[in-house]
């Protein structure tokens, strides 16, 4: 285990790295042990079949980078940095909303662009990636809905204006709209299912909208009136 005097350096030594790099792609001492240690994590990845085998390695691989994406985000002035990208990417894939979305901040307030391989721009790979990540654990009975639609509602500001395929809005207002039902938001749910069906018609929505309409039409007529 990295002992705390390891952390603190390892922090201080990336926010100088960010810090010293401006607005130019990321470089330096720090950086480049990053890329370094994440090249061989990407192989060990790569030679791995099972998506769940895949996910447990993430969890196991991503404090070895906490240090150092604090250190940029703290002291960052922009620079281009795909080590930083690539940890937001495995961050969702393990679950992790909140450190994903507190580099997602970063990334869309800089202009930062994701990995070669990615054909999508950066806000429609966090709009997408989280939206199909929360569609997930709204599956497990475990998950905090209400911290869960917070998120969801910080991706949705963080990349409302920013220029995507509506498919992929639709997935994401899809997820919106699963997580304000399961926190008894039945009219906001029933808005953003709506607003889904618009951009996809194929999105899966129809029988969930039904069954909302008959339940905020119960509802309303279980309220005493008078």
């Amino acid at each position: 285990m990295t002992s705390p005097a390891r952390r603190h350096y390892e922090r201080v030594s990336a926010a100088l790295a960010a810090a010293d790099a401006g607005e130019a792609p990321m470089q330096g001492e720090a950086f480049e042990l990053m890329q370094a240690a994440l090249f061989e994590d990407y192989r060990r990845l790569k030679a791995t079949q099972s998506i769940e085998r895949k996910i447990e390695i993430k969890r196991e691989i991503l404090p070895n980078y906490a240090e150092y994406v604090a250190g940029v985000l703290e002291a960052g002035q922009g620079a281009q940095d795909d080590v930083l990208m690539r940890v937001m990417l495995w961050r969702i894939d393990a679950g992790d909303l909140a450190g994903a979305i507190a580099i997602a901040k970063y990334a869309t307030k800089h202009d930062l662009t994701p990995p070669d391989q990615f054909e999508r721009g950066t806000a429609a790979i966090i709009a997408e990636e989280v939206a199909d990540q929360a569609l997930k654990l709204l599956d497990d009975d475990n998950t905090n809905t209400a911290e869960l639609l917070a998120q969801l509602e910080e991706v949705k500001q963080l990349t409302g204006d920013a220029d995507m395929h509506d498919q992929i809005r639709a997935k994401l207002h899809k997820a919106l709209g699963y997580a304000q039902r399961a926190n008894a938001q039945l009219e906001a749910a029933q808005a953003n299912l709506e607003r889904a069906l618009s951009l996809n018609d194929r999105i899966g929505v129809k029988k969930d909208l039904e069954r909302l309409d008959r339940e905020i039409k119960q509802n309303a007529a279980a309220k005493p009136t008078g």
